[in-house]
C-alpha cells in the first residue's frame, strides 16, 4: 500500500474561497435590502445574478482548466472576486453594487471550477471535500457570529468574501500551469457516462434551488415570523453552521461504507422533512430546530453528490458541469423563495420544497446506484499517436502533496 498523501491545501482553499458567497447569501441578501435602497424582491433578484454569473462561469470553463491551467485560472478567479466584491463594499451606488456583485459572482464560479476540477483528480475526491466543506462552514459560522457586531450595511459580507480570495491567493503557487502541447493528430476526451452526468446535472438544479430557496430566505423567517432579533438569528446561522462541521466530519468518517446511493436518497429526504419544519418555525425553538437539523444534513450530502459527480470523470468535467447545474438552482433560489414566500407564506413554501426535493431525491439515488461505482477511463487516443502524460494538479516541487490528474 502507498503512503497516504498530505492534504492539497489549495484545493480545499480555493473551495472554501468559490463556495463562501453562497455560504453568505442570507446575510448578504438581508442587508442588500435594509442597507440600501432596494425592495426584498430587488435584494433577492441581486442575490440570484451573482450566483447565475458563478454558473456561467463554472460551464464556461468545465473543459477549459486544463488547457489553460489552474494557476492562471485561479488567480484570475480570485481577482475578480477580490475586486468585484471588494467593490461593491465600499460604495452605496446600486447599480455599483450590482456590477461588482457580478464580476465577484464570476470570480466565484471560475474559482470553484478550479477547485471541482482539481479535487476530480485525487484519489479520494470525498475526503478533499468533507475538508472544503469543513473549512467553508467554519469560515461562515464565525463570520455569522462577527457581522452583526460591525455595524449595519451592506458591504460587511461582501468585504469578508472578498478579502477570503485575497487570503487565498498565496497558495495559487502550487497549482499547475497549462497542460504540455501534445503531438496527437486526434484526441478524443468524451465525456463518460453521458447518460448519468446528465440525469445528475438535470436534477441537481432542483435540489439546489429547494436548499437555498430556503437559505434565502431564512433570516426574513427568523426575523419576521419567529420574532428574532438579528443577533439570535446570526447566532442560530453559527450554531447551525458548527453543527453542519459535525455533519461534515462524520461523512468523512463514514467514506464510502454505505456507497452513495444511502447518503444520497435518505440524506435528502431528510432534509426535505428540515426545510418544512424551518419554513414553519414561529419561535426560537422551531427556528433553530430545523435550521440546525438541516445544516447538519446537507453538508453530508453535498459531499457524496460531489464526490458521486467526480467519479464519473477524473478529468473533473462532470464534476465541474454538475457544480455549475447546482450554481443555477441556488441563482434561482433567493429569489424562487421570496415569490413562494410572498404569494402563499413560508409554510407553504416550505411544503412546496420538501414535495420538489423528494422527487429529485429518486433520479439522483438511481444515478448513485448505477454509476457511483464504476471507474471510467479519463482519454481516448488514437492507438497509432504516442500518448502524453497528463500533467499533474500541482508542481513537482511538491511531491507528496497532490494526486497526479492522469488515470491510475
Amino acid at each position: 500500500m502507498s503512503a497516504p498523501r498530505s492534504l492539497p491545501w489549495p484545493l480545499v482553499a480555493l473551495f472554501t474561497a468559490g463556495y463562501l458567497a453562497p455560504y453568505l447569501l442570507p446575510t448578504t441578501v438581508g442587508r442588500l435590502d435594509t442597507g440600501l435602497p432596494l425592495s426584498v424582491t430587488q435584494a433577492g433578484a441581486i442575490g440570484s445574478a451573482l450566483l447565475l454569473t458563478s454558473a456561467a462561469a463554472g460551464f464556461l470553463l468545465a473543459s477549459r482548466v486544463e488547457r489553460i491551467g489552474a494557476r492562471t485560472l485561479a488567480r484570475l478567479g480570485l481577482a475578480l472576486a477580490f475586486l468585484g466584491y471588494g467593490g461593491a463594499a465600499l460604495t452605496g451606488v446600486v447599480p455599483a453594487v450590482v456590477a461588482g456583485a457580478l464580476i465577484g459572482g464570476f470570480g466565484s464560479g471560475t474559482v470553484t471550477a478550479v477547485a471541482a476540477s482539481g479535487i476530480a483528480g485525487q484519489q479520494d475526491p470525498h475526503r478533499v471535500t468533507t475538508f472544503g466543506l469543513l473549512g467553508v462552514s467554519a469560515l461562515a459560522g464565525a463570520l455569522y457570529l462577527t457581522i452583526p457586531h460591525l455595524g449595519p450595511g451592506h458591504g460587511q459580507p461582501l468585504a469578508a468574501i472578498a478579502l477570503t480570495a485575497l487570503a487565498a491567493w498565496p497558495l495559487t503557487g502550487r497549482l499547475s500551469g497549462p497542460a504540455a502541447p501534445t503531438r496527437t493528430h486526434v484526441e478524443r476526451r468524451r465525456l463518460p457516462h453521458l447518460r448519468a452526468g446528465l440525469l445528475l446535472a438535470a436534477a441537481m438544479p432542483c435540489w439546489s434551488l429547494a436548499q437555498n430557496a430556503l437559505w434565502g430566505v431564512s433570516g426574513r423567517i427568523g426575523l419576521d415570523q419567529a420574532h428574532l432579533t438579528e443577533v439570535t438569528v446570526g447566532a442560530v446561522f453559527a450554531v447551525a453552521l458548527g453543527a453542519g462541521l459535525l455533519g461534515v466530519v462524520g461523512a468523512g468518517a463514514l467514506g464510502p461504507r454505505l456507497g452513495r446511493a444511502v447518503p444520497i436518497g435518505v440524506g435528502t429526504a431528510l432534509i426535505a422533512g428540515c426545510i418544512a419544519l424551518s419554513a414553519s418555525a414561529t419561535d426560537l425553538a422551531s427556528f433553530a430546530g430545523g435550521e440546525i437539523a438541516w445544516n447538519v444534513v446537507y453538508p453530508v450530502v453535498l459531499s457524496y453528490v460531489i464526490g458521486l459527480a467526480a467519479s464519473l470523470d477524473p478529468r473533473g468535467r462532470w464534476a465541474v458541469f454538475v457544480g455549475s447545474a447546482a450554481s443555477l438552482g441556488t441563482a434561482a433560489g433567493p429569489l424562487a423563495g421570496s415569490m413562494l414566500a410572498a404569494w402563499a407564506g413560508f409554510p407553504v413554501m416550505g411544503e412546496v420544497l420538501a414535495v420538489g426535493l423528494l422527487a429529485v431525491a429518486v433520479p439522483m439515488t438511481v444515478v448513485a446506484l448505477r454509476a457511483g461505482g464504476q471507474t471510467v477511463s479519463v482519454v481516448e487516443i488514437q492507438l497509432d499517436t504516442p500518448v502524453v502524460p497528463a500533467q499533474p494538479a500541482y508542481d513537482t516541487a511538491y511531491p507528496n502533496s497532490y494526486a497526479s490528474t492522469s488515470a491510475m
